[in-house]
């Protein structure tokens, strides 16, 4: 009988490279399978209800490669509205001579995605890891449909997905990749909330700051993105717009029109519920801040668990919700899964649901949203619903983990008793 654990201990070790591999063999087969799919919607191979989401890359992005391509910035198109480092996600096809413009870019959307999976899973194998953020990752990507890779925000990914697993051992590295990740689009900026060391906070800085000067430097208008930011209204897609989605039922007289290179709603109270989602923002960053002074409780989650919420807050919270920004929260979801020790499970649930309702309100019902159908309405206050509750249960998640509740504190301020003291209390 005492033959039979080691017995068994051998048979675990002999079937756990072997059950291994059937995972990783399951996983290459279901990305393959979840990508193949991807890749006939947007080359069109497989049609899609709703407006063509392709038409972003053969039209927008091409004519801005164009432009970049002469050494500027486009100055006279509003829709350029993002950091001056996208320009260079923008000319990224041209690496691929071989394929046309389209062609070029969704491969490189493919790259990009196959190295978050490849991130994923070598970090899921590692002590106190595991690879449900892969899965996630495999099936959260294609709810979003064709969209996924008709933006360039699978690029901006996953660098940000790189800078959280490079957190733990090279701050530095993590800081560089974050800062980099803001110059391509902002919100890597973000990733910042949840670490700690003042190394990873200097390359941030230090990073996009050389990238800024070197690209204004380089190139007239790098900064000309800030105005068309700041001039942007109520898209129909954004919490906000559920109140004039209604309204339009009672009789407002507001417009629908294309500005600033999305769907907007124009017209009577829009500028007071911008303000409002304005305020919203403020007060979430400020909710931010005052968790970050409070928080001492750090694992080896929590700049994971802390980007994935700062994220949430920002795109719920925001003027524009545009389908792409559910790439960045699937991305940092994954992360988070990736982590044992991580409280954002049930929240990345919600984001996955939330995935694909966003599918089903564009391209698919897009024209119902656009019109405030009923059923449009009810897509879209579904899916923002769910965000909501995400960003609310996250925050309370990333506070209930990392800041000591008040009966804890209070036991860390006080000295040690020594055993004499411990004996005169006795006595």
């Amino acid at each position: 009988m005492k033959g039979t654990g080691r017995s068994a201990a051998a048979g675990r070790t002999a079937a756990g490279p072997s059950a291994s591999g059937g995972s990783l063999a399951a996983a290459v087969a279901a990305f393959a399978l979840t990508r193949s799919l991807l890749l006939l919607w947007v080359l069109k191979a497989l049609p899609v209800r709703g407006p063509d989401v392709t038409s972003d890359v053969a039209v927008i992005y091409r004519g801005w490669y164009e432009v970049l391509r002469t050494g500027t910035y486009p100055l006279d198109d509003v829709t350029w509205q993002y950091p001056p480092a996208a320009a260079l996600a923008i000319l990224s096809p041209g690496m691929l001579p071989f394929l046309d413009y389209v062609r070029a870019f969704f491969v490189l959307a493919l790259v990009c995605d196959a190295l978050v999976l490849g991130l994923l899973l070598y970090a899921g194998r590692r002590p106190g890891r595991s690879t449900k953020g892969m899965w996630f990752w495999i099936a959260g990507v294609p709810l979003l449909g064709p969209t996924a890779y008709a933006r360039y925000d699978l690029m901006v990914t996953a660098v940000a997905v790189a800078a959280l697993f490079a957190a733990a051992r090279r701050p530095a590295v993590a800081g560089a990749l974050a800062g980099f990740g803001a110059m391509l689009k902002v919100w890597p900026v973000l990733l910042l909330a949840g670490l700690r060391q003042r190394r990873a906070w200097a390359a941030a800085a230090v990073t996009a700051g050389a990238l800024l000067l070197v690209l204004t430097a380089s190139m007239p208008g790098a900064l000309a993105f800030l105005g068309f930011q700041r001039d942007r209204g109520t898209e129909v897609e954004s919490l906000g717009a559920l109140v004039f989605h209604v309204a339009r039922h009672f009789g407002w007289e507001g417009q629908v029109l294309l500005n600033y290179g999305s769907v907007e709603f124009l017209g009577p109270y829009v500028p007071l519920v911008s303000a409002m989602a304005l305020g919203l923002t403020a007060a979430a960053f400020g909710w931010l801040a005052v968790w970050r002074l409070r928080a001492s409780d750090f694992s080896a989650a929590t700049p994971a668990d802390a980007a994935f919420t700062a994220v949430l807050l920002f795109t719920t919270t925001s003027r524009v919700i545009s389908p792409q920004y559910m790439i960045w929260l699937l991305g940092l979801a994954a992360v988070c899964l990736a982590f044992r020790s991580s409280r954002m499970a049930l929240p990345a649930l919600l984001v996955l649901v939330a995935t694909g309702l966003t599918f089903l309100e564009f391209p698919v019902w897009f024209d119902k949203v656009v019109s405030s159908d009923p059923q449009g309405i009810a897509v879209l206050a579904a899916r923002n619903g769910l965000l909501v509750a995400a960003a609310l249960l996250a925050c309370r998640r990333l506070w209930a983990s990392t800041v000591p509740a008040r009966g804890r504190r209070r036991r860390r301020a006080l000295p040690a008793r020594s055993g004499r003291d411990t004996a005169a209390v006795g006595s």
